[in-house]
């Protein structure tokens, strides 16, 4: 049989290493498995559409579907997805110590439209009142000046949202008083450093997000595994197989964080936090899927919407590729 050959542009998580070292096969296809950062993998699928099947932003793909724009389709395999109240940081002076402090404040962000920071917004919006449009929002490079946009912005009716000299970054106007406050899915040098200055909003965060988890059901999405369109037109099996293999690497990953015969990642108390984590969340606790994550994804599609990054609430329908709905079963 001849293979396809496809590119993977993929983090380097232990839920995908079966796919990276060949342990899983792609059906029909010859991979070749790129271990990049999310930052650059975003920035050369959305900019320049590199990769045949790419980890992508949700929100930036939403937004591409929102436009009519996007080169690719999706498949349910949510390979990043985190808890974002440890992303909040502040200045210690800036007069906050709760969420409904940050009305008014200058808050700094990589870029507006990330998908952690579309998750935070919306959680300051629904989880304590405080809207985008009462904060000043400042964007751009976190750690090296001159970050953009991936995809370009709209104004947003209502929302003050201005980009940053060309030669500042985030770091640096936070530690010289010019922000309050930053939201950032990536921790910043000067909290990793010790600062004086910086500190999260948050302080207890696993408390915090057990907390929310409890409340709302919601383990945020921040991406998922896109195929470019061409390909899946040309090969309609495509998706199918790419879903499948996704969903057998993690399956395995899972395996291994029960391993007590030696321990697959360096934390001495694995197996406990795997139990404790299971006890809260469920089983599958990173869980694939539509119908499995509907709620996160209906929440997402809604922030993105109500945060001025689409013009229309993307149907849940027009997200991922058909042959993902009805998977079948023995």
């Amino acid at each position: 049989m001849v293979e396809i050959p496809v590119t993977i542009a993929c983090g380097n998580y232990d839920r995908t290493e079966a796919i990276r070292d060949g342990r899983v096969k792609v059906e029909g296809c010859a991979v070749t498995y790129l271990p990049l950062y999310p930052e650059e993998i975003f920035h050369r699928v959305f900019k320049f559409q590199e990769f045949d099947i790419s980890e992508m932003s949700f929100s930036s793909y939403i937004r591409t579907v929102a436009a009519g724009t996007s080169e690719y389709t999706a498949v349910p395999a949510f390979v990043s997805r985190i808890f974002r109240h440890s992303g909040i940081y502040i200045r210690k002076d800036a007069g906050i110590t709760k969420p409904e402090d940050l009305r008014g404040k200058r808050i700094g962000v990589p870029e507006y439209q990330i998908t952690a920071v579309v998750w935070m917004r919306g959680m300051m919006q629904h989880e304590y009142g405080v809207k985008p449009s009462e904060i000043h929002w400042r964007s751009g490079g976190q750690e090296q000046a001159g970050r953009h946009e991936r995809t370009p912005l709209k104004p947003i009716p209502g929302l003050d949202l201005q980009a940053i000299a060309e030669d500042k970054t985030l770091v640096g106007m936070l530690r010289d008083g010019e922000l309050d406050a930053l939201f950032t899915a990536r921790a910043p040098s000067s909290f990793l450093a010790g600062e004086p200055h910086i500190m999260r909003l948050f302080p207890n965060t696993r408390a915090a997000e057990v907390a929310y988890y409890k409340k709302t059901g919601y383990f945020p999405i921040m991406h998922l595994i896109g195929i470019r369109k061409s390909l899946t037109e040309r090969y309609p099996w495509l998706a199918t197989s790419v879903y499948k293999a996704f969903c057998e690497a993690k399956a395995l990953a899972m395996i291994n964080l029960r391993d007590v015969n030696a321990l697959m990642v360096t934390l001495p108390w694995l197996e406990a936090e795997t139990h404790e984590t299971a006890a809260i969340m469920g089983e599958d606790f990173w869980k694939y899927g539509v119908a499995e994550n509907m709620p996160e994804i209906e929440a997402l599609t809604q922030y993105v919407h109500e945060q001025g990054l689409a013009d229309r609430k993307v149907k849940v329908e027009g997200l991922f590729h058909r042959s993902v709905f009805d998977i079948s079963k023995v």
